[in-house]
């Protein structure tokens, strides 16, 4: 049974292009002649067996297996069908082929700044040589004096205190906003009475008027179920222009509210 032409091998890769390019030196392929039915299928079977399930990185490594099988389909139609306007023929993996190259050359380059950080402390010159923009140079902190006088001990002790800091305002943060919890009840019978001797005063008011500035959401909850109560009752009509407008209040013809009954009426 002879061996397959290309042969899967565990890869470190950085992104689809560096996938791409590592299957393709590892199976010593001609960038400029790419088989892409082989490199598709091996590709597809790499972002197949990965274990990585963030969205936003295997939507890259999917974009490109998308451009694979879209060169592979159109590399299966027949010569004349890929002939571009002018007659001329036009390589479906021309763009894979450059964005491969190009990522190759950065990559290259990338690589070589790396060795250059990496081995520059080993590097020294001597006055006479150094380069103009290095003698120019000044230290933005003195080292020396900035720790002048700091021990372990004093570091130590510094940190224990931070520690206990951090703790009380957490703790203190913790009883502020979650220490006691109360409920905040409201009567609905007695928010009535107050919106009936506003409206004896006023007569015809906004809903937003008559609510204080400090208003929170369960009093504008309570106080809108006090409109709809005396709205069953007859003692007031209402009004809206805009579904998102405010609600006009307007007490009816006469009302004088000296008949109204809470007796019924359930507080929350």
């Amino acid at each position: 049974m002879s061996e397959p032409k290309y042969r899967l091998e565990k890869l470190n890769f950085d992104g689809p292009l560096d996938l791409l390019l590592q299957l393709i030196e590892k199976n010593k392929i001609d960038i400029y002649d790419i088989p892409i039915m082989e490199i598709t299928d091996q590709y597809l079977s790499y972002i197949s067996a990965m274990e990585e399930k963030d969205l936003d990185i295997m939507s890259d490594f999917l974009v490109m297996a998308s451009m694979l099988l879209d060169i592979k389909a159109r590399m299966l139609l027949p010569i004349e069908d890929q002939e571009d306007e002018e007659g001329e023929d036009d390589d479906p993996r021309a763009e894979l082929t450059r964005r491969l190259l190009e990522y190759k050359r950065y990559k290259f380059i990338a690589g070589q700044l790396r060795l250059y950080e990496e081995y520059a402390d080993r590097f020294c010159f001597r006055d006479s040589e150094l380069p103009e923009e290095l003698k120019a140079y000044v230290p933005p902190v003195d080292l020396d004096e900035l720790l002048s006088g700091i021990s372990a001990e004093l570091l130590r002790s510094t940190y224990e205190k931070l520690i206990i800091r951090m703790n009380a305002a957490e703790n203190t943060a913790q009883q502020r906003f979650f220490g006691v919890i109360k409920k905040h009840r409201l009567a609905l019978s007695d928010c009535i009475r107050g919106m009936v001797s506003y409206a004896k005063k006023h007569r015809s008011f906004s809903f937003r008027q008559m609510l204080s500035p400090e208003a929170d959401k369960t009093e504008v909850v309570v106080s809108f179920l006090a409109v709809l109560e005396l709205i069953r009752m007859g003692k007031v009509s209402v009004r809206q222009e805009d579904i998102d407008g405010d609600i006009s209040v307007e007490v009816e013809s006469g009302e004088s509210f000296d008949d109204i009954d809470l007796s019924s009426i359930e507080d929350i």
